[in-house]
């Protein structure tokens, strides 16, 4: 069994939903950020997306750009986001790590030698956001080959006739976009995304987590009681970018989490 599938039997077993954390890999430096990741399980957190900084973040919202800008400055790598995730595993060998960015510098280190370097560092899953499952053969189905989950994103606009095209070869877990547009855009509205959930849910076995626009406590509660796991992602960057203590960030972070557990 997956760490993924493992979390998410945990959780079930406990009658618990997941709260899953969005920190960019690197951000605002490797050293600050590792101990960050380090922290983040204690925190509550139950899976991590760990961001990969690209020079053009079509899906990212402010925050998450500008963390992006600060990793990259920072001397962040595709190779270096693999060494944080090595170096974390170092102490963390249960919390699942999915990595979350674009297909281009995956296609720059070459296909089979990523995912190569990802499984030993200890990488669970990807979640690549401008890959449509018409290019499935390009990583998603290598990823599934190396033992590697490849996450799909879902919409408002994931109709129907889509959606079963959307989860043909998805594993791990759905993850429901709630809003349409960039990240840390508007509030999410549990009682409109219910449904949506609802429908998803009735058409595949995964687990359903939701995020973008998950930014309090009370908004991951509401998530954490329709759905099977909350993501937060933009509230948690905003206040990395701030400067704000690790210590402090870890608190909030824990906030959060208690929300979506509560």
């Amino acid at each position: 069994m997956s760490r993924i599938a493992a979390k998410f039997a945990s959780l079930k077993a406990g009658g618990r939903s997941a709260f899953v954390s969005y920190i960019m890999a690197g951000d605002p430096d490797f050293d600050t950020c590792l101990e960050l990741l380090r922290g983040l399980p204690a925190a509550g957190v139950d899976i991590i997306e760990l961001g990969a900084p690209f020079t053009d973040p079509m899906a990212d919202g402010p925050a998450i750009q500008l963390a992006g800008q600060r990793a990259l400055k920072a001397g962040m790598t595709l190779g270096r986001v693999l060494e944080l995730a090595r170096a974390f595993r170092e102490g963390d060998e249960t919390t699942p790590i999915v990595m979350m960015g674009y297909y281009n510098p995956i296609h720059a280190m070459g296909v089979e030698r990523f995912l190569q370097a990802a499984k030993a560092a200890g990488i669970d899953g990807l979640i690549v956001v401008d890959l449509p499952p018409e290019e499935d053969a390009e990583l998603c189905i290598p990823a599934a080959a190396a033992g590697i989950d490849f996450i799909r994103l879902t919409t408002p606009t994931t109709d129907d006739k889509r959606l079963p095209k959307v989860m043909q070869n998805t594993s791990g877990f759905i993850y429901y976009v709630s809003i349409n547009g960039i990240t840390g855009a508007a509030e999410a509205d549990a009682e409109l995304i219910a449904p949506e959930v609802a429908r998803i849910k009735a058409a595949s076995d995964l687990p359903v987590c939701v995020g973008f626009g998950i930014k309090t406590p009370e908004t991951a509660r509401a998530i954490g009681q329709i759905a099977d796991g909350a993501v937060v992602g933009s509230a948690i960057v905003q206040r990395i970018g701030e400067g704000q203590s690790v210590e402090t960030v870890l608190g909030f972070v824990a906030e959060l989490a208690d929300g979506a557990h509560g």
